[in-house]
């Protein structure tokens, strides 16, 4: 049975908690890395012949079990992965982590309960990846990313260099142009690869398996990416340990080795790369050398020298290599006269984890050189910069963002020269004299919204602000006339009131129009995906499927002008990460039967046990595995949920006239103040019946006041209770007709449900969303306009010099000389 990858995700961040506390993050991440890269070769590769990776006896995640409770665990799971590593060359690599440790797990008992606690995690169903067939499509290697990622975070500024975000890492692979390669002996190098993520991200991007080869100083990071390798089906591939500039892992006839690609995500400005450095001819030919003090300009030579002479590369940089004077500017003349660089990107600020700082990718292209070397050649350059959401401390490029830059690039598209454009050599060299900072050459601001004097004087929108909206008026002309009015020349004023602006767009009929026209790409869109949609198996590649997805809808809204087609892009990845490609997977292993299924849910609550708290699973309830109850009930049982509705209403109405009733005899001195309960805005219904009792023994003519409130709110409370038991009853009631409705489903109701009722429902939220947010867009600057020249100075004036003459006369009735 196939798991869902964020399923997967929670139980490997649970295992985190068990050395949470005890280490910092970059520590407890190579204990958890370790275990799940045994568990995975275990259960993919142990009793097979010519496996990727020899599984030994004695070496085993089988073997880390039956050490469960042993005195001896760490030391003997120390041996056991050390002959998993010895199996396979890996000693010194898979092998870093020790788990016989005290200063981190503590000493006897509190060792033995923590690793055996760790262990029988992965023990768990979710961590059995020869039957959810995870390896085909790298689910473990998606895990293993999680992780990073969320270890990069935890670690802080110091520690996360070691991974490169996977957003940024997949620009880099696709700017290179990775996925044309034809050459079956292609290689590819990144000679600082920290955890592998970069390389991975590049090697994947080629149409068939290509030679790796990473180089990355600290010895246990290189562990990881050689784990991180096999993760992800690629455990040919090299990983070395060594220091880039001082020892070379790469040697081909004591030259440096050439290869065709290269991607690298340096530590930025290395103040220390000079330290035992050997040249092997990266400064031949150049008329200075890197700074001792900065490694930029170090990295990207290194890289160049790397490379074959028909090779390409993508390197992150920060800004400063665009700018820096002195050698740095030697260097950069040097490298742009011999027309190495292709383009310039420019990203967001705190993107990575090492750093805050804003950086660029510089791709470089050795085979074209030769076309750029003079004037008529020239690079293209990308101001991303203002492009990524906020997550946390960081910002993250977007799904819309990474597609924008990728096609932008590729496709040299200039429509929007605040975004990017193609600069000539000769702007670049004469005009601003080899410096590459990108504001020189894209103005990506915006534009500055002038005041109109005139307007504040005398009254009046400028025409200019209103024809601002032009590529509204365009579409909606009937919409500028609705909304505006001739007043003199040159300027508008608002025909409708303020507050009725944003209906009279939303209820514009050529608004209301064009609406249609976003119904009817998403018809055609699904109308063209929907065999494939219902066709899902175990033959489908699910990485294309997105891309196929994806691309067929930006198609069909790219001709729609109001809603920009990579926000279209963007709902449906957001989408598909969330949930869609969850669904795909169980689909593709376990068939659209899943659909009938229905899950339980747990919550953990903390028990206390001979003094210490456990966490313990509560069943809360239940849901579908791919079709939530929400689907169900809308489709099915819509009469039924109408009826809860209305008796919810009821309750509603019941308790609203109860908390009315309470308010006014709840006031000091009041019939309900004395039954309040101790620091408590509740009423005491004990103390309230008791006295109740008392007072019905009285004669009828000798009723008081508080009996009458008192039976008032009894009967009002009553009522409300029995209509809120009602409800309780009506839902229990849904809930158990909707639980027996999956076991009737058929596999044709499921595929309508998933296509239709799921995935196309949520899918269409989204995009109209976009949409709604037009007349928003328009509503909100007409009402700006309008609010900027309600008042003219002179009327202002006038307003100011009525309110101090009153001031003046009330002054003065008061007795006051003004």
């Amino acid at each position: 049975m196939a798991i869902k990858k964020n399923e997967l995700y929670s139980s490997l961040w649970e295992s985190c908690d068990k050395l949470r506390g005890g280490m910092d993050a970059s520590q407890y991440k190579d204990y958890i890395l370790t275990l799940l890269f045994v568990k995975y070769v275990t259960d993919k590769f142990k009793g097979q012949k010519y496996a990727d990776i020899n599984v030994p006896a004695g070496g085993s995640f089988d073997d880390l079990v039956a050490l469960k409770n042993n005195k001896d665990i760490g030391e003997k799971m120390d041996k056991a992965i050390a002959k998993l590593a010895e199996a396979n060359n890996l000693t010194g690599v898979i092998d870093n982590a020790k788990f016989f440790d005290n200063s981190k797990f503590g000493n006897g008992k509190d060792m033995v309960d923590t690793l055996t606690g760790l262990v029988s995690i992965f023990e768990r169903p979710e961590f059995n990846f020869s039957n959810n067939k995870a390896g085909g499509d790298d689910i473990l290697g998606d895990a293993y990313e999680y992780l990073m990622r969320n270890f990069a975070t935890e670690s802080g500024k110091s520690k996360g260099q070691f991974y490169t975000p996977a957003e940024v890492s997949r620009i880099l692979a696709k700017v290179i142009g990775l996925g044309k390669v034809k050459n079956r002996n292609t290689t590819i190098y990144d000679p600082a690869c920290g955890s592998g993520s970069l390389l991975i991200r590049a090697a994947d991007e080629a149409p068939f398996d290509i030679a790796i080869y990473g180089q990355e100083k600290e010895t246990t990071t290189a562990g990881l990416a050689k784990m991180n390798l096999v993760l992800h089906n690629k455990a040919s591939g090299e990983i070395k340990s060594g220091n880039t500039f001082s020892n070379p892992q790469y040697l081909d006839n004591g030259a440096l080795k050439r290869f065709d690609f290269v991607v690298a995500n340096p530590p930025f400005s290395l103040k220390n790369w000079t330290d035992g450095l050997q040249e092997f001819g990266r400064f031949d030919g150049y008329d200075d050398r890197p700074p001792e003090k900065n490694g930029d300009y170090a990295w990207l030579l290194h890289i160049l020298k790397s490379l074959k002479p028909t090779g390409k590369a993508a390197v992150i940089l920060p800004h400063g290599v665009l700018f820096r004077g002195n050698a740095e500017e030697s260097l950069r003349k040097n490298i742009i006269d011999r027309g190495y660089i292709k383009g310039i990107i420019g990203l967001p600020a705190n993107l990575f984890y090492g750093t805050g700082i804003p950086a660029c990718i510089i791709v470089m292209d050795k085979e074209d050189a030769a076309e750029r070397q003079g004037m008529g050649g020239g690079i293209f350059m990308i101001d991303a910069s203002h492009d990524f959401v906020k997550d946390g401390p960081k910002n993250r490029l977007r799904e819309r963002d990474i597609h924008k830059i990728v096609q932008t690039f590729v496709n040299r598209i200039e429509d929007d020269p605040k975004y990017a454009r193609f600069v000539p050599m000769e702007e670049i060299k004469v005009k601003n004299g080899y410096n590459l900072n990108i504001p020189r050459y894209i103005d990506s601001g915006d534009a500055e919204d002038e005041q109109s004097i005139d307007a504040h004087l005398n009254g009046g929108i400028p025409a200019g602000d209103v024809d601002s909206l032009k590529r509204y008026w365009d579409i909606f002309p009937g919409l500028k006339s609705k909304l505006f009015k001739k007043f003199r020349a040159g300027y508008y004023q608002l025909k409708v009131e303020k507050d009725e602006i944003r209906g009279a767009i939303f209820n514009d009929e050529e608004f209301k129009a064009y609406a249609e026209q976003i119904d009817n790409a998403f018809d055609a869109w699904l109308k063209k995906s929907s065999k494939k949609l219902m066709n899902i198996d175990g033959t489908v590649d699910v990485k294309k499927f997105i891309i196929e997805l994806s691309e067929s809808l930006i198609d069909e809204f790219r001709h729609i002008e109001l809603v920009d087609f990579y926000d279209v892009y963007q709902v449906l990845l957001a989408y598909w990460q969330e949930t869609m490609s969850d669904d795909v997977f169980v689909l593709k292993y376990d068939g659209y039967m899943a659909g009938a299924e229905i899950v339980k849910i747990f919550k953990k609550e903390s028990k206390k046990d001979d003094g210490k708290k456990k966490a313990e699973p509560k069943e809360i309830g239940w849901e579908g595995k791919l079709l939530p109850k929400t689907v169900i009930e809308r489709v099915y049982f819509a009469k039924e949920q109408a009826e809860i509705e209305r008796a919810e209403q009821v309750v509603a109405e019941s308790e609203s006239r109860l908390e009315e009733f309470v308010e006014e005899n709840s006031g000091e001195g009041s019939v309900l103040a004395d039954y309040a309960k101790e620091e408590s805005e509740d009423l005491d219904a004990k103390k309230i019946a008791a006295k109740l009792k008392e007072l019905k023994k009285q004669k009828a003519s000798n009723k008081s006041e508080e009996y009458e409130v008192l039976a008032k709110y009894t009967e009002l409370a009553a009522t409300a209770k029995n209509q809120a038991g009602i409800v309780k009853e009506l839902n229990k009631a849904l809930d158990e007709s909707v639980k027996n409705k999956y076991a009737e489903l058929t596999e044709k109701e499921i595929k309508d449900l998933l296509v239709k009722q799921k995935w196309s429902f949520d899918i269409f939220e989204g995009i109209k969303s976009l949409y709604d947010t037009t007349s928003h867009k328009i509503a909100t600057r007409v009402t700006e306009l309008a609010d900027r020249y309600e008042n003219t100075l002179p009327d202002l004036e006038a307003t100011v010099a009525d309110y101090e003459t009153k001031v003046k006369n009330h002054l003065k009735e008061m007795g006051f000389e003004v």
